[in-house]
């Protein structure tokens, strides 16, 4: 892949996802850049009002004939009774498996003068400025599980909670390079003092640090982990853990921010190919209102750039603008303003 060959798959999705996502694309057409290919497709409740599935055939194709995946939202409320295969959100499930889609990658920040979103002191808000890479194949969500009834009548749950080595060696390497374009250090998160699961995981993410002796690693148990996220969130830069940990440590970070209207999110397969999407839902109260904030998945684009073509001035540029229009007092209602999605939109482009 090169500038000149950059196919996106555009997926916008349900609910407010079509309205962010224009706003998106605006941005990135404002770029010029140079063999950019955009093919959209149906996912989520869209496609299954379309197609009979969430994920028909036609949008997997397009997905696996293109470099990367723009994702918007999914979730349509009408569609919850549904059989669990046919439900809107297992659109994002199946695309993950079918692209092999293995290592979230969630940052949080707070930007300037929205230290008071956040529920910390605003003295410790300021200095959140963290990335977390979350493990997304594997642990107690892809273990055996279900519920017995022991000998004695007593029905019993189980999880397994498990990773084979090279599962944590792919992830591992994923955090490193992402710790390589940051600040150069790494905090790997687990319970190695009580789960052998952890044991491992410890002791692969140790061997693979080898690979990279500019990175600083340091080692947390999840607990302690919490705790810091609320204490001093500063001390972190670049976080790696597993499944299950990064899913609760992931949204804590979030509210410590403050907003998850402004925060992006990357999931990677091996190499550069990612899915993009802002953290949020679809939103399907405010849908079609013009309310909704795009400026997560603005940033999500920025996070396409990066990852997925090298392309780090450009990402830059995006981030600089919603940053500027943020400060110049450009904001959606979830941050306690009144502008609305175009509105945010013009505002971005016109800091590009």
């Amino acid at each position: 892949m090169t500038r000149n060959t950059m196919k996106v798959a555009v997926f916008a999705g349900d609910g407010i996802g079509p309205e962010i996502m224009a706003e998106a694309l605006r941005v990135l057409d404002a770029l010029n850049l140079q063999g950019l290919e955009l093919t959209e497709g149906l996912v989520g409740g869209a496609a299954y009002r379309a197609k009979g599935h969430p994920l028909p055939p036609e949008t997997l194709e397009i997905a696996k004939a293109s470099d990367c995946i723009l994702f918007g939202s999914v979730g349509d409320f009408s569609l919850d009774n549904l059989e669990r295969p046919l439900r809107p959100e297992q659109a994002i499930l199946g695309l993950r498996k079918e692209m092999k889609l293995f290592a979230n990658m969630r940052p949080a920040k707070v930007y300037k003068g929205l230290e008071h979103m956040s529920s910390l002191k605003p003295e410790v808000a300021e200095k959140i400025d963290l990335l977390i890479v979350r493990e997304a194949n594997g642990d107690v969500y892809f273990g055996n599980k279900g519920i017995r009834v022991l000998p004695d009548g007593r029905r019993q749950g189980f999880d397994d909670m498990s990773y084979a080595e090279d599962e944590v060696r792919r992830v591992a390497h994923t955090a490193f390079r992402t710790a390589m374009g940051r600040r150069k250090k790494l905090c790997s998160i687990d319970k190695a003092n009580v789960l052998d699961t952890s044991q491992l995981w410890r002791e692969v993410i140790i061997e693979t640090s080898k690979e990279y002796p500019d990175v600083e690693l340091s080692h947390m148990y999840v607990d302690n982990a919490a705790m810091q996220l609320v204490k001093d969130p500063g001390q972190f830069d670049t976080i790696v853990t597993g499944n299950m940990f990064g899913d609760i440590l992931s949204d804590q970070a979030s509210m410590c921010v403050g907003s998850i209207g402004l925060l992006a999110s990357a999931t990677m397969a091996e190499g550069t190919y990612g899915l993009y999407e802002p953290i949020h839902g679809s939103a399907p109260d405010i849908a079609g209102k013009g309310i909704a904030n795009p400026m997560a998945q603005i940033l999500s684009t920025a996070m396409m750039l990066r990852h997925s073509f090298a392309l780090e001035a450009e990402a830059k540029r995006i981030e600089a603008a919603v940053e500027k229009a943020l400060a110049d007092g450009v904001m959606g209602g979830d941050l306690g303003g009144k502008a609305g999605t175009r509105e945010i939109g013009d505002a971005v482009l016109a800091r590009l």
